[in-house]
């Protein structure tokens, strides 16, 4: 079997999928994208696609090492990204070869379901806990949260004491049987981070989300030892060479990987089984569409220290098309008791919706992350 050829389709609200195709008419489908950037990406797609072409499929472990390893700059977003997509393309197409999910050719399913949760209050939180009533009385056994706005180095204990006052909605809202992660988007500093992580003790988050940017990475100690809270970070992190000194660190509780932006499965897959002989727990990141999540949950399904997953369905960034708009059946991402099923048909165990994603694609979309300032002129963390 030999690659034969690709086609990019960048479809609103901000996604962009890759179909593989081969000569002997299997065919598979990936994300690559980067959020803001997927026109970037789309171009990096194209470059590595070049090397692939005319090969065989199934030596996955071999294109990804020569993707990456041949290129003499290597790592980072927006190369990772597009090597994500074509590996979660050439995965979908070896399931479906085998006539076999992703997750049995990995070693088999380690669980059934596993565990989701739904986001909650947008960009600047609002009306959170009436969001989070909403989604426990849908099912959803926990929700995320943005816990802040722009924060200063040093800032106002009045924003802080607002960001209390949402997340004691929340708690209030859902009771103590709901789990509430708190991301802080890398929009805090580590002065504000400590004061922040101490006050939200009192309303036991699962986890708080990106305390600093990766690049302040090595402030978790210092977080890390001022609150009992587990600490979670991951989504801008591209590789196990990036995870590796985060995990010997010891300060991180929960990885959060990218399957779009991290390599795609083969790499994800790696990043879990390193963060499990730390004690590290695993919540892969995915505000994306249907093919993300869908490798996502085959990874789930082998990882023992996967313990709950990111899913995009109602996100405030999907105000054109959503989760499920681009798959034929809709049933594969039933939710029930706040988990959903691993897909079990070959492959992904999806089928995009091709004719769909070719209308959406020819209006495409052109999204672009917020600037924010602070009050004082200066660009803040979004």
């Amino acid at each position: 079997m030999k690659i034969t050829g690709y086609e990019l389709f960048q479809v609103p609200p901000r996604w962009l999928f890759l179909k593989i195709e081969t000569d002997e008419g299997i065919v598979g489908w990936g994300e690559p994208v980067i959020e803001g950037r997927a026109h970037t990406v789309k171009a990096a797609v194209e470059e590595l696609m070049e090397y692939i072409d005319g090969k065989n499929p199934l030596r996955i472990e071999d294109h990804w090492n020569m993707l990456y390893r041949s290129g003499f700059y290597r790592g980072g977003p927006i190369l990772m990204s597009a090597l994500a997509g074509i590996d979660q393309a050439l995965w979908d197409i070896k399931g479906k070869y085998y006539h076999a999910p992703i997750y049995d050719l990995l070693g088999g399913a380690a669980r059934d379901t596993i565990r989701v949760y739904s986001w909650i209050g947008g960009d600047r939180p609002a009306d959170v806990g009436e969001a989070a009533k909403q989604a426990a009385d849908t099912g959803f056994t926990a929700v995320k949260m943005n816990g802040t706005e722009e924060l200063q180095y040093i800032d106002s204990y009045e924003k802080i004491d607002a960001v209390a006052e949402r997340v004691a909605a929340v708690r209030e809202a859902v009771g103590k049987g709901v789990g509430i992660g708190i991301d802080f988007h890398g929009r805090v500093h580590k002065p504000m981070a400590k004061v922040l992580a101490k006050e939200l003790e009192p309303y036991r988050p699962m986890f708080l989300e990106e305390p600093v940017v990766p690049e302040n990475n090595e402030a978790l100690k210092s977080i890390a030892g001022h609150t009992h809270i587990p600490i979670a970070t991951g989504e801008r992190m591209f590789s196990r060479w990036d995870f590796k000194p985060l995990l010997e660190s010891g300060c991180v509780d929960v990885i959060q990987p990218d399957i779009s932006h991290a390599g795609g499965i083969t790499e994800t897959k790696k990043i879990a089984s390193m963060a499990e002989a730390y004690d590290v727990a695993v919540a892969p990141h995915c505000p994306l569409g249907p093919i993300a999540l869908a490798a996502c949950l085959h990874v789930d399904a082998t990882a023992h220290n996967a313990f709950i997953q990111e899913q995009s369905l109602g996100i405030h960034y999907n105000k054109e098309n959503d989760l499920l708009d681009y798959i034929k059946d809709h049933r594969v991402f039933d939710y029930e008791n706040g988990h959903v099923n691993i897909p079990q048909g070959p492959g992904l165990g999806i089928e995009v919706n091709e004719d769909y994603v070719r209308e959406r694609a020819a209006q495409g979309h052109n999204w672009k992350n917020p600037v924010w300032r602070h009050a004082d002129g200066s660009i803040a963390e979004w």
